[in-house]
């Protein structure tokens, strides 16, 4: 498939942890007459006001995408929270598909789906965050002839994301913040290459991400089913191999990467951790309280027998503390920071 050049009219960027203040110099940094839309996937929680702060510092004009809405050159539009951005032919899409990443909105499926309709007219930046969703976005975006950008890891607060991006995939520019946006207004303004067929699996993928298919048979399945369950749901995860990369999907279509997988199988660890710290807790209070009951009413050896159960109870409780403790060192430790606005919203 092949398609007339034109300018590169249409720019995707992605970003997570420590991504507001990047975004806010690169808007900054638009100019008015930019012959180009701009679409910007930011990891948040249940509410962002990122628009409002984009829009105090942009010369461009931002809002909040809206589904069916018209892609127009010269603005700028955010994804709304617990909905993927998706564009279609000219207009954009909002859906609440299956989370990939842990995240909805997340930069893949905006990605993919800019490679698909608009190709090698396709400008993708990846800015700071962690784990690495945006990777297989621009490899989708690389892969039918558009350009991929990310912002220096040096100039990061998280550089997580745009490591994996440079690890992963084929780079054309790594810049700091303040270099971006003349950057991409001089890109915006030379003619597109060559639009390239984009993959079978890119298509499936977005398919899934506008829920527009939902299951895994066997003639369209994207990889090996593997022996490991999804985080999310609890199905079966198909190991999908993305050049050198690996990533996971399952029959519902949460997506993962690999780092992904890792960090939703600690919070689920957490989750049975506290959730067993709790139940021993109750159980080792309760048996307290049935002990003191015993004795007042004179029997001694089942008061013994509800106090040797509460000592069992709260050793095994203080086990269980030791070991969320263990987690929270190693966490700091490793430096992680937790994404802004990073709440668990419903699972989905």
């Amino acid at each position: 498939m092949r398609r007339a050049k034109r300018n590169r009219f249409i720019i995707v960027i992605g970003a997570s942890a420590g991504g507001v203040e990047p975004l806010k110099q690169i808007v900054r940094d638009l100019p008015a007459d930019l012959p180009a839309a701009v679409f910007i996937v930011l990891h948040v929680g249940q509410v962002s006001y990122l628009p409002e702060i984009l829009d105090r510092v942009a010369t461009l004009k931002t809002s909040v995408a809206k589904n069916g809405a018209t892609c127009k050159a010269g603005n700028i539009y955010v994804a709304p929270p617990g909905f993927h951005l998706l564009l279609h032919d000219d207009h954009m899409m909002l859906r609440r598909g299956p989370r990939e990443n842990l995240a909805r909105p997340a930069i893949d499926p905006l990605f993919r789906s800019a490679a698909l309709s608009y190709g090698a007219s396709v400008i993708g930046v990846l800015l700071s965050g962690s784990l690495s969703d945006g990777t297989a976005g621009l490899r989708a975006i690389k892969a039918v002839g558009g350009l991929a950008i990310v912002q220096h890891p040096k100039d990061t607060l998280v550089p997580s994301m745009v490591e994996s991006a440079l690890h992963y995939v084929e780079i054309d520019h790594c810049l700091p913040a303040a270099e971006l946006g003349g950057l991409l207004a001089k890109l915006a303004a030379e003619p597109a290459g060559e639009t390239l067929a984009a993959p079978p699996g890119v298509r499936l993928e977005a398919a899934i991400a506008a829920l527009e298919h939902s299951t895994m048979k066997n003639e369209d399945r994207l990889g090996e089913l593997s022996v490991f369950t999804c985080p999310e749901c609890h199905g079966p995860l198909w190991e999908i191999e993305d050049g050198d990369m690996l990533r996971y999907r399952c029959h519902t279509g949460h997506a993962f990467t690999a780092d992904a997988v890792m960090e939703a199988q600690a919070i689920e660890a957490d989750e049975i951790l506290w959730s067993l710290l709790r139940s021993h807790q109750q159980r080792a209070e309760f048996a307290r309280r049935m002990a003191e009951r015993e004795k007042t009413q004179h029997r001694s050896q089942l008061a013994s027998e509800f106090g040797r159960r509460a000592k069992e109870y709260e050793a095994d409780a203080a086990l269980i503390e030791r070991i969320l403790e263990s987690r929270r060192v190693q966490a700091t430790d490793d430096g992680a920071v937790g994404e802004e606005g990073k709440h668990r919203e419903g699972k989905g």
